[in-house]
């Protein structure tokens, strides 16, 4: 089913939800780069940690919503540790994710996952999907 495009105040007010709930500033980030980097999912990311960021900036909302990379953020705070502007990125990956869950788009359920996936799972990837769900 075809989402409704949001309007300029519907994408302004997921934009504010986003900073109330990170406590950061999107708008701080210049696109260096150097989140991606030093992360260690972005290779398994549809889109790039900093590209997520642009995509806000740019009232892209609606597809940083839809992407899969929120959920495959790590919550390892690589990201801010290498940021020249102290943009904490875990953090507006998690806001993205709450935002998600409050407006009840539908997750997977563990068993959902093929055993397969889980195999070949990063440990940090499970204990960072187990925090996301807890």
């Amino acid at each position: 089913m075809p989402t409704k495009t949001k309007t300029k105040a519907e994408i302004a007010d997921i934009i504010k939800r986003i900073e109330l709930i990170s406590g950061e500033n999107i708008y701080k980030c210049y696109q260096c780069g150097k989140c991606t980097a030093g992360c260690v999912m972005a290779g398994e990311m549809d889109i790039s940690p900093y590209k997520v960021i642009r995509m806000i900036q740019l009232g892209l909302v609606e597809k940083a919503l839809e992407s899969e990379s929120m959920w495959l953020c790590a919550a390892c705070f690589a990201c801010r540790e290498r940021c020249p502007k102290e943009v904490d990125l875990s953090k507006i990956m998690e806001a993205l994710r709450v935002i998600q869950v409050r407006d009840g788009k539908p997750l997977i359920e563990p068993e959902e996952v093929a055993d397969e996936v889980i195999e070949e799972m990063p440990q940090q990837g499970i204990v960072s999907a187990f925090r996301k769900y807890n």
